[in-house]
């Protein structure tokens, strides 16, 4: 049982000390990219929302052709 619990300690330290070799980004690069990734998601946003709107018109350009 303490075999689990050494093991359990060398994976959270081992982990600790990948984190602090990490290159944290500071305030300014974390805002430039808080900002590309709001406008990617409206830009893609609109885009699904143009794909369902044009999905939705051909489907029932299709279902009133058969009536």
């Amino acid at each position: 049982m303490s075999n689990v619990f050494g093991k359990i300690n060398s994976f959270v330290s081992g982990t600790i000390s990948e984190i602090r070799k990490c290159s944290w980004p500071n305030k300014d690069e974390l805002f430039e990219s808080t900002i590309l990734v709001i406008v990617g998601m409206f830009i893609l946003g609109a885009f699904v929302a143009l794909l369902d709107i044009g999905s939705v018109n051909f489907v029932n350009l299709l279902t009133s052709l058969g009536r």
